[in-house]
């Protein structure tokens, strides 16, 4: 299996330096990634020095907490577009899900998802928090709003676990008859970890391990 297509090389840790950015970018060049996941301050770097390489540039919106305006994360999401995103992963608001404010969940998918066009989003649900029930609740409303991916975990939730093939296998289930896709994120650390997540239904891994998954 050609993992390498699956991996969207990350680097999103506030300490990120230049230098390590355009490290990421020849990796994904030299390994042939999908596309490589930074913060939206980065994607103009990112742009300019990927220009050409067909490698997919994917940025992040509401991150990582998911808790601001909704206003905030479409302008946030339009802005990353404008120069030169080609994807863009949101964090919804866990707290609304946990309210069962679904309403506000809807609205804040739907909102981001007109502010990036016909550019594909991915909405980050953060599995290690929620319960199955809410998971699927979460597929469900990431269905309804139009959203193109769902999207497993941040990475930055202190003591999580990230990306579980049970979760994946859940959330599955849950969209298989619909035209979203899955993105395992978090955690994920080896080969095997990677196959597994999917051989269970992921189509994209987001990963800092990627050069590790494809050598090992």
């Amino acid at each position: 299996m050609e993992i390498n297509k699956y991996i969207e090389h990350t680097l999103l840790k506030q300490d990120a330096t230049k230098k390590e950015l355009l490290q990421l970018f020849d990796e994904a060049k030299q390994h042939k990634f999908f596309g490589v996941c930074i913060n939206p301050c980065n994607v103009m770097l990112a742009a300019g020095y990927l220009q050409g390489s067909g490698i997919k540039i994917v940025t992040v919106a509401g991150f990582p907490l998911g808790a601001s305006l909704t206003e905030i994360k479409a302008f946030e999401a339009k802005k990353a577009v404008e120069q030169g995103a080609d994807e863009v992963d949101m964090v919804l608001s866990v707290q609304a899900v946990k309210d069962a404010d679904y309403n506000y969940v809807l609205n804040d998918i739907k909102t981001v998802k007109k502010a990036v066009g016909d550019k594909i989003l991915k909405v980050i649900i953060e599995t290690d928090l929620l319960t199955k029930e809410e998971i699927i609740k979460c597929c469900e409303l990431i269905k309804e709003a139009g959203a193109d991916f769902a999207k497993t975990s941040t990475g930055f939730v202190k003591n999580g676990v990230g990306a579980k093939v049970e979760d994946i296998k859940l959330m599955y289930e849950t969209l298989k008859d619909s035209n979203v896709k899955i993105k395992a994120s978090g955690g994920i650390k080896t080969r095997e970890e990677a196959l597994a997540l999917i051989q269970a239904g992921a189509l994209r891994l987001g990963t800092s391990s990627g050069v590790k998954l494809i050598i090992s």
